[in-house]
């Protein structure tokens, strides 16, 4: 990749990543700048071939022309909604970035760290999807651990319910 910032942003295809990924579109993403979408899938035991590799360093980046083919998704066990790729298509003509999709698997926690050595990342915009302190305490927060351990700016966009 050339010169300018890689802006990261944790996606799941959630409501609330939709709403992290429209925050760093409006308030962060400039012209010259690579958009780089991370989501993190769960772990699964490939087989043979690329996606046994894949599966320790991530997919290799994925233009957003290939990432709104939904053929080309199929064979990362994908499906990007369409107002995702809406946002992502329109940044991508108006804003004239790169729009990148890169792939991991594993705990999403360990991968979104890794994402921002291994791309690298100038920042990340994660969304929360606002779980109360019990619900937090059980499950864990990404956004939380990602804020204390990541190596690069995070910032965090609450969801907010409507």
């Amino acid at each position: 990749m050339e010169a300018g910032r890689r802006v990261g942003v944790a996606v799941d295809f959630s409501a609330c990543s939709k709403e992290a990924l429209k925050w760093a579109v409006d308030n962060i993403v400039r012209d010259g700048d690579h958009l780089i979408l991370v989501t993190v899938r769960p772990e699964m035991n490939y087989e043979k071939g690329e996606m046994q590799l894949w599966e320790v360093t991530g997919s290799p980046l994925i233009p957003v022309s290939e990432f709104s083919d939904s053929n080309v998704m199929k064979k990362y066990g994908l499906k990007p909604d369409a107002e995702t790729l809406d946002i992502c298509n329109t940044v991508a003509r108006q804003k004239q970035i790169d729009v990148l999709l890169k792939i991991f698997w594993g705990d999403p926690r360990e991968k979104l760290c890794e994402a921002i050595d291994t791309i690298p990342l100038s920042c990340l915009v994660i969304g929360n999807r606002g779980l109360g302190k019990l619900k937090r305490v059980i499950m864990g927060s990404v956004s939380n651990f990602i804020v204390n351990n990541g190596s690069c700016p995070v910032t965090v966009v609450k969801h907010a319910e409507h």
